[in-house]
C-alpha cells in the first residue's frame, strides 16, 4: 500500500552567503515528481496552502520562505534582489531535491525567483526540471506605466532615484515602529491592488491582509528596488524547453493581463496561458478552483511527456 500523503518536519537550508532558509516538505514520499512551491512578495508559504491540499495527493511537496519573509533570516539589503532570491531557490533544489525530476511553481516574486534561476542555471531545464507553473507574474516592465512608472522615470531623469530608494530602506525601521497591522486603510489598500472585479469577499481580503502584513517593512522597503529593474527576459528560451503553465487574471494590478501574455508568447509552444476572469492578484487563493485545475493539468501533461519519453527510450 502507497504511504499516504503527510507533512514531514520542517528544515532549514542554509545559503552560500549564510541566510537560513524555511523550507516545509509534504504530500506523497514516493511520488514521481516533486513540486517546489515558491511564494510571493511579502507571502509565506502558507499562501500555497489550497495548492498545497490539491496536489498532495499527486507529488512531493516542497515549499520554502524566501530570505526576509516568513520563517526565513534576513539578509544585507543588497542582496535583497530577484538574482538573490533565484540562487536561493537552486540553493534548496540541490539541498533538498538532489535528485528526480522537479516541477517549479511561482506566484508574483515567486515566478520571477524560478525565472532567475532558469537564467542562472540553464542545464537544470530539460533535465532535472521538467515543468513550470507561473502565477500572476511578470518577467518585466513592472513599474513602466502609470503614476508609479511616471514618477521613476522623472527621478531617474533627476538623478534622484537612488536617493529615494535610500529614503525609504532608511525610514522603514521608524515606519515598522509605529505601524498598525489590521486597518481599515489596509484593508481598502490590498482590496484596491491584490483583488479583482468580483472575487474581493470580506474574509478574502481580511485573509490577504493578515498575510501579506506579517513582513516588516525593512523587508519590503529593501526588496522594491530589484523590481524597478526586473527583467527576466533572457530566461524566456530556457523554459520553452519544459511544458510551461502561465496563469494571468484580467483583474490584476500588479501583474496585468499583459504581462503574462507576453510571458507566454515569449516561452513560445510549450507555454500554455490560463486567463482567469474577474480575478485580481490574489487569484491563487480567491480562484483556487481554477488554480489547481491548471496545475493538476500541467502535471498531466509533465506526466505524458514522461510516457513518450520511456516509449521513445
Amino acid at each position: 500500500m502507497d504511504p499516504a500523503p503527510q507533512d514531514q518536519p520542517p528544515t532549514t537550508v542554509r545559503t552560500d552567503d549564510g541566510v537560513d532558509l524555511h523550507v516545509e516538505v509534504d504530500g506523497r514520499s514516493d511520488a514521481p515528481v516533486t513540486v517546489v512551491l515558491s511564494h510571493g512578495f511579502t507571502a509565506r508559504v502558507g499562501e500555497w496552502d489550497r495548492q498545497r491540499d490539491a496536489l498532495r495527493d499527486r507529488a512531493r511537496l516542497v515549499l520554502w520562505d524566501q530570505r526576509g519573509h516568513g520563517r526565513s533570516g534576513w539578509t544585507r539589503l543588497t542582496r535583497a534582489t530577484i538574482d538573490r532570491t533565484g540562487r536561493d531557490l537552486g540553493q534548496v533544489l540541490d539541498a533538498v531535491v538532489p535528485e528526480g525530476p522537479v516541477v517549479l511553481a511561482g506566484h508574483s516574486m515567486g515566478g520571477m525567483s524560478v525565472m532567475a534561476l532558469a537564467r542562472q542555471r540553464p542545464e537544470l531545464f530539460g533535465s532535472r526540471v521538467v515543468g513550470v507553473f507561473l502565477l500572476a507574474t511578470s518577467a518585466r516592465g513592472l513599474v513602466r506605466t502609470g503614476m508609479a512608472g511616471l514618477a521613476v522615470r522623472v527621478l531617474r531623469r533627476l538623478g534622484l532615484l537612488s536617493l529615494y530608494l535610500w529614503l525609504l530602506q532608511a525610514l522603514a525601521p521608524f515606519l515598522e515602529r509605529h505601524r498598525r497591522r489590521g486597518t481599515r486603510i489596509g484593508r481598502w489598500y490590498i482590496r484596491r491592488y491584490l483583488f479583482g472585479r468580483d472575487d474581493a469577499d470580506p474574509a478574502s481580503v481580511r485573509e490577504v491582509q493578515d498575510l501579506l502584513e506579517e513582513t516588516p517593512l525593512p523587508v519590503t522597503m529593501a526588496f522594491y528596488a530589484t523590481f524597478l529593474e526586473h527583467d527576466e527576459s533572457a530566461a524566456l528560451p530556457v523554459l520553452g524547453r519544459v511544458p510551461v503553465t502561465v496563469v494571468a487574471a484580467t483583474h490584476d494590478q500588479l501583474t496585468p493581463l499583459a504581462h503574462g501574455r507576453w510571458l507566454a508568447e515569449g516561452i513560445g509552444g510549450s507555454a500554455e496561458l490560463v486567463v482567469v476572469e474577474g480575478a485580481g492578484h490574489s487569484v491563487n487563493l480567491t480562484r483556487s478552483a481554477a488554480v489547481d485545475a491548471a496545475f493538476l493539468r500541467l502535471l498531466d501533461r509533465v506526466e505524458a511527456g514522461a510516457r513518450d519519453q520511456r516509449r521513445a527510450g
